[in-house]
């Protein structure tokens, strides 16, 4: 299995649009970070977690000319905003697009894209056939095993998902003890890491390395980073052995 980061930033991306900071206007590309996205191939399946608005050129960028499914973790519009540019799969493969999602997630879908579900169609509207998933109930994409892991986004409940010896959480401030029981004995974790300041929804640095801590992965990868956090290259030189600060391009091999 191999899993690439398509993007590793917050909800607003970095740089962060009229910013001077030194993160923002770092020449490192390590710093500029495109909205939160992986890529998990596999011999069964390829599939995209999250399309948010950054999609068609994350595609473009990793050359990904097959992809099977897109899965959500949630509804917010920097994970979502993407979804119309699986039109051009669906012209290349002349198959909708599989889009697995909670019920919450799929309310989502229909409100920002009720062109795609109306009952009236068009020629060139996106096409999509939509899987039902839940928090407690493992899944399959292609013989691909998949168990989501239910976390707190302040008071939105979000999935994560395990995959193997993989486990992909973002956007989170909470996890509860049965669902942190889900992702220990994994190999790789990867976990959001807004900033050092408090935030109402997400993780701080800080929190973050406490909870890969509990969890007990052999290597964390922090992600949803925020131009608040710091330079590359900095943070992640003062990271605890076996933690990592995650970026665009990045990727890992099972």
């Amino acid at each position: 299995m191999k899993v690439t980061f398509l993007g590793t930033g917050t909800s607003q991306g970095v740089p962060f649009i009229g910013c001077t900071c030194a993160v923002c206007t770092s020449t490192n590309k390590k710093d500029n970070r495109l909205r939160c996205a992986i890529w998990v191939e596999t011999p069964e399946a390829s599939i995209v977690i999250d399309a948010g608005p950054d999609f068609r050129y994350q595609m473009l960028r990793a050359k990904i000319k097959k992809l099977d499914a897109i899965v959500f973790t949630h509804g917010h519009k920097d994970h979502i905003a993407g979804l119309d540019d699986v039109r051009a799969y669906n012209y290349h493969d002349q198959r909708p697009m599989q889009v697995y999602a909670t019920e919450e997630t799929q309310q989502a879908l229909r409100r920002e894209y009720s062109y795609i579900f109306t009952n009236k169609t068009y020629p060139g509207i996106p096409q999509i056939d939509l899987h039902t998933i839940g928090a407690n109930e493992p899944f399959s994409i292609n013989g691909l095993k998949i168990t989501p892991i239910k976390v707190l986004h302040y008071q939105l409940e979000v999935l994560g998902f395990r995959i193997g010896d993989f486990t992909y959480i973002t956007d989170a401030n909470y996890i509860a003890p049965e669902e942190m029981a889900k992702i220990k004995g994994c190999k790789a974790l990867v976990l959001n890491a807004l900033r050092h300041e408090p935030h109402i929804s997400h993780y701080t640095l800080a929190e973050a390395i406490e909870v890969a801590r509990e969890a007990g992965a052999e290597d964390t990868y922090f992600t949803h980073i925020s131009h608040q956090l710091g330079l590359h290259d900095v943070v992640d030189a003062g990271l605890p052995e076996g933690m990592h600060l995650a970026y665009d391009g990045m990727e890992l091999v099972f």
